[in-house]
């Protein structure tokens, strides 16, 4: 069957280039710390790799005068010296900290393959830097330690700051090592199966993001071409140059578009394992969480999950919901938002909480700043100043029910009144071409990349939208919706060994401003592979914080496909029968 065309490797490999890896600046700080490049041989995954580091030292940090150390390392893709880690790590020493920066393992001139923030892999060799800066060891070249705080013999205060890759393996070094005082993972993720397959209805397979994962792929297995050295420790396995066995064979299913139930949950299982999602119980380490808003890869609702796990497991935790994300670039064009780009966290709200919270465990309140770790959740309005807080992202509240248009024809109505639904006869085409347009991701992180307006085609999809509103809706947090839908030839389906042929839509929430102009809410699409069509099914869409202002209605979309996922493999003709939709909404606040 036909699946939506894929650029060619070497393409794909530009695009990633030049979205990952060209924000990097020159980065100056207020405060210039002495900076010290060093090589430390480490063991992890069974292979020696060297790990390429800078050692910032603020000045006045001594054996008599210790000071608290942070750890932080790149995103995918990046290095130690990338426009972001360099300026975190310079950011983070002006405060007095000393900063290790380094590039994790397979990126920048580290050695050893691509694992995904393997905890047995990455989470060790995160952990022997650890051992370094308590003094246990030295560096390559002899250089050892001696001006970082001790809470006993051989266990340094600690903490990690770091943003994609470089938060995930934050959980994989907390999860192995206790010494490590304090986490700030800013948009990384909970479980990278539901990442790159989400499946969000419970059908057993989910839908893949194959723009996402063909970028990333691409980055990793460049590697080699990006830092041309003769390191045998990098070799990958299972058919890659530079990705682990268990990375490549994950990637190799996903490209597949054959999902048998055994082998697939066997795929997955590496994402898994290298996800805190299966190891969050072992994690102690105080965790501020900041998810973005614009993100297509790690939506809200992955942060709040392992917040709500650390949380119930009694780890101290915030979260905050900023704008900006994997979909939005490295920095917010908004004023006052955290720029990771730039060289002073306290200019922004969220930089200041990061401060707060090493303050409180790292300094132990000691410091400049607040001994109070802030309020336990935080989101960014774009209609409002500032942040507003609150206990908990809300539950659904406002139920609204998908019904037909008066007349038969037309778009379909959102009510607030069940009694007041009407059948809606109409149906849509679905099929392995795709006929919508939600984002290009890549086009959202670098200028260079175009990327149209958001469509859907007519006749390949099915909307509903509320009366023009008399007031302000604000929605935070994931909707979720409940449909039964009539699929013909997709009910046949049902009964085929592969999970693949089963049903799949594409379900998103739109903004239509008075003027008809109907954009989806951050670019955002929920994926859903449908488990039974003779059943109701229930999704969480991807968390959102927006309000649709007077005069703007809200529309609900189903349609039969998205151009930056793996699809329908053969074509649907689908009606749905009854819809319901649940925002989780706010007042004032």
């Amino acid at each position: 069957m036909r699946r939506p065309r894929r650029p060619p490797l070497p393409v794909l490999i530009l695009l990633a280039l030049l979205t990952v890896l060209l924000p990097a600046g020159t980065v100056e700080a207020a405060v210039r710390a002495e900076v010290t490049a060093l090589r430390l041989t480490v063991r992890a995954g069974g292979r020696t790799c060297v790990v390429d580091a800078d050692l910032y030292r603020p000045a006045g940090a001594s054996a008599t005068a210790p000071v608290p150390a942070v750890l932080t390392t790149n995103g995918f893709g990046g290095s130690k010296r990338d426009g972001t880690t360099d300026a975190l790590a310079r950011s983070v020493s002006a405060q007095g900290y000393a900063v290790l920066a380094y590039s994790g393992l397979g990126f920048g001139r580290s050695g050893c393959p691509v694992t995904l923030d393997d905890p047995a892999v990455d989470g060790r060799a995160a952990s022997a830097l650890v051992d370094f800066l308590a003094g246990l060891r030295t560096a390559d070249d002899g250089t050892r330690v001696g001006f970082v705080t001790l809470d006993g013999p051989g266990d340094p205060r600690v903490g990690m700051i770091g943003g994609s890759y470089g938060g995930a393996v934050q959980f994989a070094t907390a999860s192995r090592d206790h010494r490590v005082d304090a986490l700030v993972p800013l948009i990384t993720w909970h479980d990278l199966a539901h990442s790159l397959f989400p499946d969000l209805a419970g059908a057993g397979a989910g839908v893949h993001k194959w723009r996402w994962t063909s970028g990333f792929y691409a980055i990793g297995e460049a590697q080699g071409l990006l830092h041309p050295r003769l390191d045998p420790s990098r070799t990958g396995g299972g058919g890659c140059v530079h990705m682990a066995a268990g990375a490549c064979a994950l990637k190799g299913l996903l490209d597949s578009g054959r999902y048998l139930p055994g082998p697939t949950a066997e795929a997955l299982r590496y994402a898994r394992e290298v996800s805190p999602a299966s190891y969050l119980g072992t994690v102690r380490a105080p965790t501020l969480l900041v998810q973005g808003q614009e993100d297509s890869l790690f939506t809200l609702d992955e942060a709040e999950a392992t917040w709500r796990r650390l949380r119930a497991q009694g780890v101290p935790s915030a979260l905050i919901w900023q704008s900006w994300g994997h979909s939005g670039g490295l920095r917010s064009p908004l004023p006052g938002e955290l720029d990771l780009t730039g060289t002073d966290l306290g200019a922004s709200w969220t930089g200041r909480r990061v401060l707060d919270w090493f303050d409180h465990y790292l300094r132990r309140g000691r410091g400049p700043r607040s001994a109070a770790p802030g309020p336990a959740f935080a989101y960014f309005r774009d209609w409002a100043p500032g942040y507003a807080t609150a206990p908990a992202p809300p539950a659904p509240s406002r139920v609204l029910y998908v019904s037909g248009a008066p007349d038969g024809t037309g778009n379909g109505s959102l009510v607030a009144d069940a009694d007041a639904v009407r059948p809606d006869t109409r149906t849509y085409r679905g099929g392995p071409l795709p006929t919508s347009h939600t984002e290009n991701p890549f086009a959202q992180l670098s200028e260079h990349v175009p990327d149209p307006p958001p469509y859907d085609l007519p006749g390949g999809h099915l909307g509903w939208s509320t009366a023009p509103l008399t007031a302000p809706l604000d929605v935070v947090g994931s909707p979720g919706a409940t449909f039964r839908v009539e699929a013909p030839r997709a009910a046949r389906a049902q009964k085929a060994a592969d999970l693949a042929r089963r049903l799949v839509l594409f379900v998103k929430v739109l903004d239509v401003a008075p003027d008809g102009t109907a954009r989806p809410v951050r670019r955002l699409v929920a994926p859903v592979r449908v488990p039974d069509v003779d059943r109701p099914f229930t999704v969480r869409l991807p968390g959102i914080v927006h309000r649709f202002a007077p005069g703007h209605r809200l529309r609900l979309v189903v349609a039969g496909s998205d151009d930056a996922h793996y699809g329908n493999r053969t074509t649907y003709t689908v009606r749905v029968r009854e819809g319901v939709l649940r925002l989780p909404t706010t007042s004032g606040r």
